[in-house]
């Protein structure tokens, strides 16, 4: 289990520059000043960008440590904290 552990944060830690990278790629695609539909507005791409890039950084932060194995043990009981 511990190993799918450290897989599993190596996934996360490619996941997510991938997530910043593709939504920046598809704003970039999709904006059009002469568009009409909501997908061509600026505005929306800033606020979907503003919203996931902290998502992709906890991504990456919580993919690290699953990495470098401080998930390993998890206490059972509360006076192991």
């Amino acid at each position: 289990m511990n190993a799918f552990k450290r897989y599993f944060g190596l996934l996360l830690l490619i996941i997510g520059p991938l997530l910043i990278y593709e939504l920046i790629v598809g704003a970039i695609n999709n904006i059009d000043a002469n568009g009409t539909k909501d997908i061509n507005n600026p505005v929306i791409w800033v606020i979907i960008i503003t919203i996931f890039t902290p998502i992709a950084i906890g991504l990456v932060i919580f993919g690290w440590y699953a990495f470098r194995g401080e998930y390993d043990y998890l206490p059972t009981k509360s006076k192991e904290l």
